[in-house]
């Protein structure tokens, strides 16, 4: 397979830069691509999103693989105003599981969704 048959994909909000080999030839990629200014407001509000939410830690026990994680965080992610649940698994331990969304979250609510995973919240 030669370069010329290869597509190259600009991410969206970029501008890609034309780059000349030694042959004169166009070797653009978009690694080289730099973001287009118009895209910086986006970004920024993204961020702006991401302050206004609210963050929550809670530990979890009983968790051990991936498909535990999934439970979890498919039952916490199902709760009203969730935006996102990470989850920093301790497999047999307690795992820390943050999420975080548009208003706090009761932690009745909170701990009856990560029961219903079949897990136990042992500290909020």
């Amino acid at each position: 397979m030669t370069t010329e048959n290869l597509a190259t994909a600009v991410p969206a909000g970029a501008t890609e830069l034309a780059l000349a080999d030694s042959s004169g030839a166009d070797a653009s990629c978009s690694c080289c691509a730099i973001p287009d200014a118009s895209a910086s407001a986006s970004t920024e509000a993204a961020a702006s999103d991401l302050a206004e939410l609210v963050t929550a830690d809670y530990a979890v026990a009983g968790m051990t693989c991936g498909s535990c994680v999934r439970h979890v965080s498919a039952e916490l992610g199902a709760l009203e105003g969730v935006d996102s649940v990470d989850v920093a698994l301790v497999a047999g331990g307690v795992s820390t599981v943050t999420v975080r969304s548009s208003a706090p979250l009761a932690d009745a609510a909170v701990a009856a969704a990560v029961e219903e995973a079949g897990y136990e919240v042992v500290a909020v």
